[in-house]
């Protein structure tokens, strides 16, 4: 699998049923916005060290024909913290990536999302 195809979630096979494990009933068409292996990797690296310094917990992943979404939470009864959106409608215009806070602001927006997810990244302080 190339860095550029996105991940396929595919449903089960019929006859290989198995009543201790949950079965997807629909599958992810191609028409689907979804994040590609690479923005993915981006993604999870950030969400790593966010786990590492203790703020977040869980994660969610959401994709719909026009959008991909990914946020984190710091606990998964609550709103998401900060999302991750994947718009391609916004590509010719603002970007492609935005990351939107808990208020609904958005805090960055742009066409590379290493640019944009440097916005989740603590800076240095001096003491």
């Amino acid at each position: 699998m190339s860095d550029s195809e996105p991940i396929a979630f595919r449903p089960r096979q019929a006859g290989t049923h198995n009543p201790g494990l949950a079965v997807a009933t629909t599958a992810v068409s191609s028409q689907t916005t979804a994040f590609h292996r690479r923005e993915l990797n981006e993604i999870l690296a950030v969400y790593g060290r966010m786990v590492a310094a203790g703020e977040c917990r869980d994660y969610a992943i959401d994709m719909s024909r026009d959008r991909a979404v990914f946020s984190f939470f710091r606990r998964s009864s609550e709103w998401p913290l900060f999302q991750i959106e994947k718009n391609p409608r916004l590509a010719r215009r603002q970007g492609v990536y935005s990351v939107i806070a808990a208020t609904g602001a958005v805090l960055k927006r742009g066409h590379e999302l290493r640019r944009v997810l440097s916005v989740l990244e603590r800076s240095l302080r001096i003491v």
